[in-house]
């Protein structure tokens, strides 16, 4: 995928659900992943033209895990001019050998939100963009069904009225397929996840799922998707 493509759906997402206004700081949570460094991407040239000023900072919160190098990640926001914050933490020690945390997913999600939402009032930021795409929003509603029986997915965007941060998810009209031809096409620096959990999830497993009834009725996940814009979700309505 060409990065015009990218900025056209990007910004599609974010006129359709009004992610943006003037004189936003705008955070951007860098796990180094292939998604969140489309974002980064996307939002950095959207930052050149788009018609309401924003700044941007990134963010990564660092797990404490001894194999990550984010020597890459810093040199691309260099050379996209976004500076850029490094949170040191010791949230995997603490899932990992303290806790020892049978499903470690959650509380690593609740500590990193935590780390990151610290982290962007410190920068003086008002909202973060979230990485998630058309692929994220599908599963998610899948999860809901089978896990908890409602049909239900996160939103495009969330004020979260205990810490005044607003969520905005710029990247919901991407399909993950997309994020992983402009990754390729773009030699996009993607650093692995050095989490021993990593691809061995619930998520894992409904990815797979929506995957093969995709193959066998080619076109059910933008149905899915068009489902959840239309099925009076609160947050959804266009």
């Amino acid at each position: 995928m060409k990065l015009q493509q990218v900025y056209s759906l990007t910004r599609k997402a974010i006129d359709d659900y009004h992610m943006i206004s003037s004189h936003d700081k705008i955070a951007i949570g860098i796990s180094g992943g292939k998604d969140s460094l489309t974002l980064l991407y996307a939002m950095q040239g959207l930052r050149r033209f788009y018609p309401i000023h924003f700044e941007l900072c990134a963010v990564t919160v660092d797990l404490g895990f001894d194999n990550l190098n984010l020597d890459k990640i810093k040199e691309l926001c260099a050379t996209l001019e976004v500076e850029y914050h490094i949170i040191q933490t010791d949230i995997a020690k603490i899932v990992f050998d303290d806790r020892q945390e049978t499903n470690p997913c959650s509380l690593c999600a609740k500590m990193r939100k935590g780390a990151l939402n610290d982290a962007m009032k410190a920068a003086g930021c008002n909202k973060v963009a979230y990485a998630h795409h058309k692929d994220d929003v599908v599963e998610t509603m899948m999860m809901s069904l089978i896990y908890e029986g409602r049909f239900h997915t996160f939103r495009p965007v969330t004020y979260l009225d205990r810490t005044g941060i607003t969520v905005i998810r710029p990247l919901i009209y991407m399909n993950e397929a997309d994020v992983i031809g402009f990754v390729h096409k773009h030699d996009v620096p993607v650093v692995k996840s050095p989490c021993p959990a990593d691809g061995h999830t619930k998520r894992e497993y409904i990815k797979e799922l929506v995957r093969g009834i995709n193959r066998e009725t080619p076109g059910v996940k933008d149905r899915m998707f068009t489902a959840i814009q239309s099925g009076n979700l609160e947050g959804w309505e266009l």
